[in-house]
């Protein structure tokens, strides 16, 4: 497999493009996105056996299993980053290693419902917390340890809609390929 083929897979739908401007429109489709992932997420990968939930969608890449629970570990991270940057003056937030998270027993063993079912009740939050807020909250920001560089929340939302669609590519396309 050539790079190019490679990458297609590990980025189904592309890489992550920032809008030139954030608008309310944007802002308001990206947590619609958010909000509908759990149950996407959910149809997407409901029919599948633990023996199709434990292959890895790309040659060296994570299983369907590990995809769900890292969507899960991912959005807990997302939610407590929103928050320190709407109660903090630009804090910098703690890193975490999502491939260690991701090789961890829970996330390469554990049954996929619970973590489902965590996501509906984050992503109802989420999506409810991003709804809530004002144009001066969309600007508050954190600063990521790994780059040193500040995000917006107004990007966080962006981001994560992407990230959320991403994910949901892998177990999708993957489908496709193996005509599941």
């Amino acid at each position: 497999m050539n790079d190019l083929e490679l990458d297609k897979l590990r980025y189904p739908i592309g890489h992550y493009i920032a809008p030139e401007k954030y608008t309310s429109k944007y802002i308001n489709e990206k947590i619609a996105e958010i909000a509908s992932f759990p149950e996407r997420l959910k149809k997407g990968v409901s029919q599948l056996s633990n023996k199709q939930l434990d292959t890895a969608y790309r040659p060296d890449g994570w299983t369907i299993r590990q995809v769900v629970h890292h969507c899960a570990d991912s959005y807990i991270n997302c939610f407590s980053r929103i928050k320190w940057a709407l109660t903090e003056d630009t804090p910098i937030i703690k890193f975490y290693h999502e491939e260690l998270w991701a090789e961890m027993h829970d996330n390469r063993t554990m049954p996929i419902a619970p973590t489902l079912s965590l996501l509906e009740g984050l992503h109802f939050r989420l999506a409810y917390l991003m709804s809530s807020l004002s144009e001066n909250d969309l600007q508050k920001s954190f600063i990521h340890p790994a780059n040193n560089k500040e995000y917006k929340i107004e990007e966080i939302i962006g981001t994560y809609a992407w990230h959320s669609n991403h994910h949901l590519a892998h177990v999708t396309e993957l489908k496709k390929r193996k005509s599941w």
